[in-house]
């Protein structure tokens, strides 16, 4: 499940076969110029519009913590982001403030019900993914990471998610004591496997985060600079003279 970053970008990954997408926070914010975390929710609403407008597949949204501490907001996001066009999306346990540490585990909870019931009041299936922020916020702890996903399992989320795990080891751990589908997010240098590797592991659903827009940027950097420093346009013939068939008139 890939992570576009804007129409185009959707398009031609759906002409590559993709059935399924999500956006990225942090692809958002850096369209827009910004770093993660640092985007609105009404901007982050308007980034799923465009992606969801520009694809008959289903996307799902990357909601960091919901924009909001308490249930009720991240419930009004659910359904704003529904109406938007996505088809599910996701809900951190931690507070968009970094310096904050993670939500009570029976707040967290009490977030992620709220969200599910939201998302179960809509007139279509809405994927809830609830996402435990540990090996990210600085609380490297997996016996609180597998309880905290079983809480959220229990209180109605479709798919379970813990980013940044150290190893496969970790992976098979969440995936067994899970009943749900558990999703594995490429791009953690050194902390990425193969497809087959994650599937044999349990892994059910495999993201991308922003590492497709950091890929993508990443060359133009490097294109950039050839032409700067030498003065020379080498990547001309590097480039793909077909990525028009992806798109619409």
């Amino acid at each position: 499940m890939p992570n576009p970053w804007d129409a185009g970008s959707v398009r031609i990954l759906a002409g590559l076969g993709f059935e399924a997408f999500a956006t990225s926070s942090a692809a958002c914010a850096a369209v827009l110029g910004r770093r993660d975390h640092r985007v609105t929710r009404s901007e982050a609403i308007s980034h799923v519009h465009a992606i969801a407008s520009a694809t008959e597949r289903p996307v799902s949204a990357d909601l960091e913590n919901g924009f909001g501490d308490d249930p009720a907001t991240v419930a009004e996001t659910i359904r704003m982001v529904a109406d938007a066009g996505a088809a599910g999306g996701s809900i951190e346990d931690a507070p968009r403030d970094g310096d904050r540490p993670l939500y009570d585990i029976n707040h967290a909870t009490d977030r992620i019900a709220a969200a599910v019931q939201a998302a179960r009041a809509l007139p279509f299936r809405f994927t809830l993914t609830a996402r435990a922020e540990n090996f990210v916020r600085g609380k490297p702890d997996l016996d609180d990471t597998v309880n905290r996903l079983l809480s959220y399992e229990k209180a109605g989320a479709d798919v379970l998610f813990a980013p940044a795990l150290p190893d496969l080891a970790a992976m098979r751990a969440i995936c067994a004591a899970a009943s749900k589908p558990v999703n594995f997010m490429v791009g953690v240098r050194g902390k990425s496997f193969t497809v087959a590797e994650l599937a044999e592991a349990g892994v059910k659903r495999i993201s991308f985060a922003s590492s497709l827009y950091r890929a993508a940027m990443t060359r133009l950097v490097d294109v950039a600079r050839e032409v700067k420093s030498s003065g020379t346009f080498g990547y001309l013939d590097h480039t793909n003279p077909d990525l028009n068939r992806y798109l619409q008139d």
